[in-house]
């Protein structure tokens, strides 16, 4: 169990935050980046909820890789083959494979519990 969740969402600033459509009826649970299916603007709209939700408990960061894949995600994508974007909750790969508060949030409370 830990105090803390460190989330990290790795993809490109020009990819979409999921496979789906983004309309009325998204199941992400977010609406502040509604509905340019930005991954840049739905990793803000989400740092903003985790924020609000977990207090002091939860931090983003965000990788992108416009200019070069890291040798660590490089690794995580030989072993894994995870979908774009990928979810990492306290360095573990997640299988949300979108940008999604629902989905991320039990993966946070499963981290923390």
């Amino acid at each position: 169990m830990a105090d803390h969740a460190e989330i990290e969402i790795i993809g490109f600033s020009y990819g979409s935050c999921g496979p789906f459509p983004c309309n009325e009826q998204r199941s992400c649970d977010l609406h502040a980046c509604s509905p340019s299916e930005n991954l840049v603007k739905a990793v803000d709209a989400l740092k903003d909820r985790l924020m609000a939700e977990y207090p002091g408990q939860v931090a983003v960061k965000f990788t992108l890789l416009d200019d070069g894949v890291p040798d660590y995600v490089q690794k995580i994508v030989e072993e894994h083959q995870p979908p774009l974007p990928i979810i990492l909750v306290n360095g573990r790969v997640t299988p949300v494979g979108r940008i999604s508060m629902p989905l991320i949030k039990k993966e946070i409370d499963a981290a923390l519990n």
